[in-house]
């Protein structure tokens, strides 16, 4: 029997315990740019074998055009309406990981979506690290700015209040992405299981009560 034919070997417990738990929601990643959703969204979706989509890679599947194309041509306005159809769209399709853009979640027709169907985890960036990572990226509309920085701090003050509704909170920060990858696990866990061994806050995990 050809390899590709071979059984799976079984999910750890932990892994096994979030997806039976999960049912058909999906976990949605939420944050400024530059905190990571992506990246840790493939790690996370691979450990649980679920589908990982970008929001923003199928926005601009769905426009035929970047998303800077999208903002200089239709505006930040056209953008958000567009993106708000993806995720809803997205969210429909069943269990998986998605990243979202670091402006979705501040729509509340967006988040009350996904509140109805997903689990979603803040990935908590302060602005030096998220600076440290956009820097020298040309594909963030917003940055396009004379001050990015300032941008950024402006953009964390109105998000963060929102952001903070979200069901979970990791803290993204330089360490190896498997480590923060085990904190969503363990959050994740802990907030589907109602046990688990999830670290200390100080370790980077906040589960609301």
């Amino acid at each position: 029997m050809p390899d590709s034919a071979s059984p799976l070997p079984a999910l750890p417990s932990l892994e096994a315990d979030i997806l039976a738990a999960l049912g058909s929601r999906t976990i949605v990643l939420v944050g400024m740019m530059g905190a990571g959703k992506s990246t840790i969204g493939r790690r996370l979706a691979a450990r649980l074998r679920l589908p990982f989509t970008d929001a923003d890679t199928e926005i601009e599947a769905a426009a035929g055009m970047s998303i800077p194309e999208i903002f200089e041509t239709h505006g930040e306005a056209y953008f958000r309406d567009g993106e708000a159809r993806v995720i809803a769209r997205l969210l429909a399709q069943g269990p998986a990981v998605l990243a979202t853009g670091g402006g979705a979640f501040m729509r509340e027709e967006t988040r009350n979506c996904i509140r109805a169907k997903a689990i979603s985890l803040w990935l908590r960036a302060d602005a030096d690290v998220i600076m440290r990572r956009v820097r020298r990226r040309a594909d963030r509309p917003l940055l396009q700015t004379a001050d990015p920085e300032g941008t950024v701090n402006r953009l964390l003050g109105e998000r963060e209040p929102v952001y903070r509704s979200a069901d979970l909170t990791i803290s993204s920060r330089d360490v190896p992405h498997d480590r923060i990858v085990e904190e969503c696990l363990e959050a994740l866990h802990t907030h589907l299981c109602g046990s688990g061994t999830a670290q200390p806050a100080t370790n980077g995990i906040s589960v609301p009560s």
